[in-house]
């Protein structure tokens, strides 16, 4: 969506959610704060619907757990309708034009939300549509889920600035919105990962940039407990992503090192805790006895996108 007023000095609502670069650092805490009230009052607050009398399209093509239950959840209890759509419903680009989708989508609901490939794709649909277009995963980025960590960070350390957050292996779409959002928000980030498989130069460039601004740093590291040692928060992600099926035994090979377990664990600071989005792999990325032990908070990330996705909705889908 084109909007000529700068995104520092805009409103939230009406706007896409496409990556946290699009949100100023003030407006990614104030996004953490809504989830975090969103939390705090769900149950006793089931007549707050700011988005009574609206419908959604959800749009996915790739298969979901979390994100599809937490959006669809987070519409329900806002008030919302969700309308969900198959991607042969719609087929980017080949059954009809990217323009045409958003013009017929635009005049029949508020908003779109896609878990798609190709980030251009999700890009040609908000650049189109005269609707918000929320982002729930494409190849480069997953900005859902980093707000969900950064909620899940601020509520076991009680604060960002300063935390440091280790990234163990591939530098893919969710440890480049990871890695943004810790720009963002002052915190340290350091990803180890094998040669050839670091985050985009453009994108690790983005957020050293940031970084400089609040405090924070962007590091890239080869050896796993370089960047675990005294770190607040180790984290890791699956090493074969969906799509790259036919990269499975070069990848295995490659991030055979990378493993997060107990040794791994012991480099980092003693109060530190376990991290992952889930869906995980036991026995590869990482070992059972870290992702089930008092350390994980792998199921508080889970739970706090539901929250995150209320926060997301209200904000671009709600009032200005």
């Amino acid at each position: 969506m084109a909007l000529s007023v700068p995104p520092a000095t805009r409103p939230m609502a009406g706007r896409d959610f496409l990556t946290l670069g699009d949100f100023t650092a003030d407006e990614v805490l104030r996004l953490v704060d809504r989830a975090a009230q969103w939390k705090a009052g769900r149950g006793s607050a089931r007549s707050a619907q700011p988005l009574r009398g609206k419908t959604v399209a959800l749009l996915f093509l790739k298969p979901s757990l979390r994100t599809r239950v937490s959006f669809d959840v987070a519409l329900h209890e806002l008030g919302a309708h969700p309308l969900h759509l198959a991607g042969g419903d719609v087929g980017f680009g080949h059954r009809e034009p990217t323009p045409d989708i958003a013009r017929v989508l635009e005049r029949m609901v508020h908003g779109v939300i896609v878990r798609g490939h190709r980030h251009e794709e999700i890009e040609d649909l908000a650049a189109a549509a005269a609707i918000p277009v929320i982002n729930a995963l494409t190849a480069r980025y997953h900005p859902h889920q980093a707000l969900a960590d950064l909620l899940t960070l601020r509520e076991r350390f009680g604060h960002l600035a300063g935390l440091r957050v280790a990234f163990i292996g591939d530098g893919n779409n969710v440890a480049h919105s990871l890695m943004l959002g810790a720009a963002r928000t002052g915190i340290h980030f350091c990803i180890a990962c094998p040669e050839g498989y670091a985050p985009e130069p453009d994108l690790v460039a983005q957020g050293e940039g940031w970084a400089a601004d609040t405090g924070g740093s962007v590091r890239i590291v080869r050896a796993p407990a370089e960047a675990a040692r005294d770190a607040d928060a180790v984290y890791t992600d699956v090493w074969v992503s969906m799509g790259q099926d036919d990269e499975v035994e070069a990848r295995t090979a490659a991030f055979r090192g990378y493993v997060v377990d107990e040794a791994l664990m012991r480099q980092a600071a003693p109060h530190a805790v376990f991290m992952h989005d889930l869906p995980a792999h036991r026995g590869l990325e990482v070992t059972g006895g870290v992702i089930d032990g008092p350390r994980s908070v792998v199921f508080d990330q889970a739970e706090n996108r539901l929250h995150t996705a209320k926060a997301i909705l209200e904000a671009v889908l709600g009032e200005a």
